[in-house]
């Protein structure tokens, strides 16, 4: 980290979520944005207009490897999210990575391994994390006050937005595992099942159901979909 103890950061890709990462990135004063990258012009000059100070580029190579970055910020599309992480970690920065981190166990494990041994930070944006309500629900369970834990039921639906590079639950399922499992202590499930049906593009489930069996007879439930006519 800068000697200064601001963490000079760059953000790659601005696209649905990244103009919210930006924006509270500029507003930190813990950081200073170095450059931000992406490959679409038409998102460079979103960029540039509302930031004309900032260092805007469609090289990731460079922009990993600038000496003056600390951390980077990685809200690109899912697929690449192994591959950016994994460079931006053997480039020995930090890295904040859009959920999900990975999608394959060995991918994970290797990220953590990178981390680890590099002595950096590599961090899902598991934002409901730092939700007030989250938070005190977990103060809830620790404290005792709901009794034994049996049963979490969570509905995560809406009308859209639909993509065609994950499905229903790579998209909104992170959310809701990792608050079950931050308010479970992060146990190691039994076992998991996911039943969903795909209806508008083959092979991208747009409705899925996922069941998971923890430690102490504790079941979770969670059901996501962007085809439901109201949002919950």
């Amino acid at each position: 980290m800068s000697a200064s103890l601001i963490t000079g950061v760059t953000q790659i890709g601005v696209g649905y979520w990244g103009p919210n990462l930006l924006r509270n990135l500029i507003t930190n004063k813990n950081c200073e944005v170095k450059s931000v990258v992406d490959l679409s012009m038409e998102r460079r000059e979103y960029v540039k207009n509302l930031y004309p100070s900032i260092k805007v580029s469609d090289n990731v190579d460079d922009a990993i490897n600038d000496n003056k970055t600390d951390a980077v910020i990685i809200a690109t599309p899912v697929a690449t999210h192994f591959d950016l992480t994994k460079q931006c970690l053997e480039a020995r920065k930090h890295v904040l990575v859009e959920k999900p981190i990975a999608t394959t166990v060995k991918e994970v494990k290797e990220i953590g391994r990178l981390a680890l041994d590099n002595k950096l930070v590599a961090m899902a944006g598991h934002t409901f994390l730092f939700n007030p309500a989250v938070c005190y629900v977990k103060q809830l369970i620790d404290s005792g006050e709901l009794g034994d834990i049996r049963y979490i039921y969570s509905q995560r639906v809406n009308l859209g937005r639909i993509r065609s590079d994950v499905d229903a639950l790579w998209n909104l399922a992170p959310h809701d595992v990792s608050i079950i499992q931050y308010w479970l202590d992060n146990p190691e499930p039994r076992s998991v099942q996911r039943t969903g049906m795909d209806y508008v593009q083959n092979g991208l489930d747009d409705v899925v159901f996922l069941n998971i069996k923890y430690p102490n007879h504790i079941l979770a439930n969670i059901h996501v979909s962007w085809l439901d006519p109201h949002k919950v």
